[in-house]
């Protein structure tokens, strides 16, 4: 009777033994099983945002110690979460402005003492702007910088997330507008540039609210400016003025008529014959010359717009049918911005004939439509 009781206690026992210990093997296994880990999020969308790391086990944080390394050196701090299974990686400066670099972990201990695996991790940052055109071109010759014709930079994508700095030689350069997607840009140096002499342009961008070290160049070009009026014209645009309202002969003895003189850059009104007033004008640069021959004033109309140039035309006067050119004052930007009259007596536009701020509306007021005017 008594093994009779002693084999069906064994019995009883037999099948509880084995689930302990297929639950200690299970536990000790787990406990000292190698541990993993894996990266939360490879693409970095801002300057600072941090690295997160999620482990299987729970780490010791002292095993990693000198183990954490990136590729860029990026000084940054770490903090354990989750009773030490998820490491936070927060950079103390801006992540760099590359297209990826490298986190590495060395081997580190779970808290039972168990090995995790090395590990190499490639990460994204936002894409560096790419710049997919320049104007002018490097190494151009013969530029005039001007509303009609300013430094124009085309970015691959949207640069919203940076700040890009436009330099002439070390000097920055105001940007006067940005599209909408903000990927170009259209500056002018913020006082005129010499005639004939070679400037750098270097372009820089940096993350939104960094500080100013940590701008990184984009480009590096160089363009030459148009060289100087020719001696022959007095360089006094006053006395050139005065010169040409005198000297110049009358080409019509009745009547009013405008004449223009492409290689003094000066117009003159004539009445019946006689001078009556001169200014300085600019004409169309090299390539886009403005048409020489007699034409006459077609229409006239206060403060067009140009869609094809996105431009205001003060005291605009047509001299063809089509509106191909014409003569108006200083051309104006949607913002306000009005080229300085610093062009003037250099041929810097499109064809057309352009005229300061007062002598626009002068001669706007003066010339009728039908009024001759003689382009040579």
């Amino acid at each position: 009777m008594r093994h009779s009781s002693n084999l069906f206690f064994w019995i009883l026992l037999f099948p509880i033994l084995c689930i302990s210990v297929g639950s200690s093997v299970f536990l000790v296994h787990g406990y000292y099983a190698q541990a993993n880990m894996t990266l939360e999020k490879s693409k970095l969308s801002s300057a600072r945002e941090p690295i997160v790391l999620h482990f299987s086990q729970f780490m010791r944080p002292e095993s990693f110690a000198g183990k954490i390394i990136l590729s860029e050196a990026t000084p940054f701090s770490a903090h354990w979460q989750n009773e030490n299974k998820t490491l936070i990686l927060t950079p103390l400066t801006a992540w760099p402005i590359i297209d990826s670099f490298r986190l590495s972990l060395g081997q580190g201990k779970t808290k039972y003492l168990a090995n995790s695996t090395p590990s190499n991790f490639t990460l994204a940052t936002q894409n560096i702007p790419k710049i997919i055109s320049i104007s002018p071109l490097s190494e151009s010759r013969d530029v005039v910088l001007g509303i009609e014709d300013p430094l124009k930079i085309v970015f691959e994508q949207s640069v919203k997330d940076f700040y890009i700095d436009f330099r002439i030689d070390s000097k920055t350069v105001a940007v006067k507008k940005i599209n909408s997607e903000k990927t170009i840009f259209e500056a002018l140096p913020e006082t005129p540039l010499l005639a004939g002499k070679q400037y750098t342009l270097d372009i820089y961008a940096k993350w939104k609210g960094e500080n100013d070290d940590s701008y990184i160049p984009l480009s590096h070009s160089t363009f030459t400016t148009l060289d100087p009026p020719p001696l022959a014209w007095n360089t006094d645009l006053f006395l050139r003025v005065e010169e040409a309202k005198k000297f110049t002969p009358a080409k019509k003895l009745t009547g009013k008529y405008i004449d223009v003189n492409l290689a003094s850059q000066v117009m003159t009104l004539f009445e019946d014959g006689k001078a009556v007033d001169s200014y300085i004008v600019s004409s169309g640069k090299p390539g886009m010359e403005t048409s020489k021959g007699e034409f006459a004033i077609r229409n006239k109309a206060d403060r067009p717009w140009s869609k094809k140039y996105g431009l205001y035309m003060p005291n605009w006067m047509a001299l063809v049918p089509s509106g191909l050119f014409g003569i108006h004052e200083l051309p104006e930007w949607p913002g306000g911005y009005k080229e300085g009259a610093n062009h003037l007596g250099t041929p810097v536009s499109h064809g057309c004939v352009r005229l300061g701020i007062g002598p626009s509306k002068r001669v706007f007021d003066w010339a009728e439509i039908g009024t001759p005017v003689v382009i040579y």
